[in-house]
């Protein structure tokens, strides 16, 4: 056996399906964006391209989704709905401050914080944590001065966290098992 001749078909082989993955891959819209090469006109790029996140559309269009992933019609919603914005809202009072939370840092940090798409949170939790941070950014606050913003933060959290639960069960009332199963697996129900 020729062992040149069999190099030799072995090379070819993988240089043709090299080429073919090359031609196949080499217009891709996402690969040229991580390139920063993304051809598009202005006008043809989704909003979340361009830098334009609305924080308005994006709710509407979470909840068109659960609207549908619950199966709810129009007149079923309308109880749901409010009940599961409450629900959300509860949530995110209750991560306040915390680094999944938001308010770490600045924008684009580790938690995000205020910026232009995203208003300063004012919950009592989100205040507790920010005058916590606040005495720990600073070294010659004493021992006594962190436990009594530490304890205010934990007594805040834990109204939150009751207000939530309180805000879960007012919606668990209204939802059938499957729905209240679907809610579970979002994240958004225990």
């Amino acid at each position: 056996m020729n062992w040149k001749a069999v190099f030799a078909t072995i090379a070819v082989t993988f240089a043709g399906a090299s080429t073919l993955v090359v031609a196949q891959d080499g217009g891709r819209p996402d690969r040229e964006r991580q390139r920063g090469e993304d051809r598009r006109p202005e006008g043809e790029r989704p909003d979340r391209e361009r830098g334009n996140r609305d924080p308005g559309q994006w709710q509407q269009r979470m909840m068109e989704r659960l609207k549908e992933e619950l199966n709810a019609p129009d007149d079923e919603w309308g109880v749901i709905q409010p009940k599961l914005e409450k629900v959300m809202v509860a949530q995110r009072e209750a991560r306040a401050g915390t680094i999944f939370g938001g308010g770490r840092r600045g924008p684009g940090g580790p938690g995000g914080g205020p910026g232009p798409d995203r208003p300063r949170d004012d919950s009592p939790v989100a205040m507790a944590a920010r005058e916590l941070r606040t005495v720990l950014e600073n070294p010659n606050a004493s021992g006594e001065e962190i436990d009594r913003k530490l304890n205010a933060y934990r007594d805040a959290r834990t109204k939150a966290n009751e207000k939530l639960e309180d805000a879960r069960k007012e919606l668990r009332e209204v939802l059938t098992a499957r729905q209240e199963a679907a809610l579970v697996m979002a994240g958004i129900l225990e």
